[in-house]
């Protein structure tokens, strides 16, 4: 079955001026959406997620490039294209003083929507809030506001969705949720954008683009990133996390040793059996816990990635 392209970007430009400074916060940025897929754009604060996805809804015009929604333009046709698309921004804009039930009246009356009360009762059901849909806005807790906040997005039945870090800042289960609901949505065949700060986020993407500095510095599905991850990856729980992690960096066939928590990552460029780094770290009078090899994660590859495309940068200067 072939695989039907709803967003097609190349080489999408766009620069901001601060001052007297010229800074690009989207730099050649070209990937493409299928239909009915969860798409992942995953990066640090400053890397243009949220500008690029203000450019494909439309609240900012791209400076270059060529983008194509749903077979139209986005510059001449996004009039066209508004009524089509849903976008959940950072800070949307719940009412506080309106309940559930009358924030999706109000965002069904800005797209134009009439007979909308079905809609909004099976919206009501599977966001789970029908039984509080006469709770003010401003008593929700940040997941349920959430919620409420997708549902706006979808009173209007969009053919795709644009959310910008939708669960930053809401707890574990409602992120859980969140998910499950998004999971829901796609397979009933809506397409999905989604920024995300979070590596375990961007693993339920059918694919991610990796962004640094207004630039795509790898797009693939989450399996294929990690299964480029041509080292060997070592996981190390010990004492003395910054001291272990300095005596395993200088032994010589380790790349990299990267800290997650209470743990290490080490990259190995070849076969370096755990006995050795646990020798290396006794003699070293470092309390060894345990040391096992393991896959690696999305973030692996990502901090790998982005070690990479830095160490080019640099070369290139």
């Amino acid at each position: 079955m072939t695989a039907v392209s709803i967003l097609s970007i190349d080489q999408l430009q766009k620069q901001f001026r601060h001052g007297s400074q010229i800074i690009t916060a989207v730099n050649q940025v070209t990937f493409s959406v299928e239909k009915a897929e969860v798409f992942g754009l995953v990066g640090p604060d400053g890397a243009g997620k949220t500008t690029t996805i203000r450019i494909l809804c439309t609240v900012i015009p791209p400076d270059g490039g060529q983008v194509t929604l749903l077979d139209l333009d986005l510059v001449r046709q996004r009039q066209l294209i508004r009524r089509k698309i849903g976008y959940l921004s950072q800070k949307f804009s719940l009412y506080g003083d309106l309940t559930i039930s009358e924030n999706i009246d109000f965002f069904a009356e800005i797209h134009g929507i009439r007979a909308y009360e079905d809609r909004k009762q099976e919206l009501l059901g599977f966001m789970r809030l029908d039984r509080f849909q006469d709770r003010l806005a401003d008593r929700l807790s940040g997941g349920m506001k959430q919620k409420l906040a997708l549902a706006c997005t979808l009173i209007h039945k969009p053919e795709i969705i644009f959310l910008d870090e939708p669960t930053t800042g809401v707890d574990p289960v409602s992120r859980r949720d969140f998910w499950w609901i998004l999971s829901t949505l796609q397979k009933e065949g809506l397409t999905i954008v989604i920024s995300t700060p979070y590596l375990d986020e961007a693993e339920r993407c059918h694919r991610v683009a990796f962004l640094n500095a207004g630039q795509i510095i790898r797009c693939d599905t989450p399996t294929n990133i990690k299964a480029s991850l041509q080292e060997q990856l070592v996981e190390v729980s010990c004492s003395s996390i910054r001291t272990a992690r300095r005596i395993i960096g200088d032994l010589p066939l380790v790349s990299d040793v990267q800290a997650f928590g209470d743990r290490l990552h080490v990259h190995t460029r070849a076969a370096l059996e755990p006995e050795e780094i646990t020798a290396a770290l006794t003699g070293q009078q470092i309390e060894v816990f345990d040391v096992h090899k393991i896959s690696p994660s999305l973030e692996d590859a990502f901090i790998q990635q982005l070690k990479q495309a830095t160490t080019s940068q640099e070369n290139q200067l």
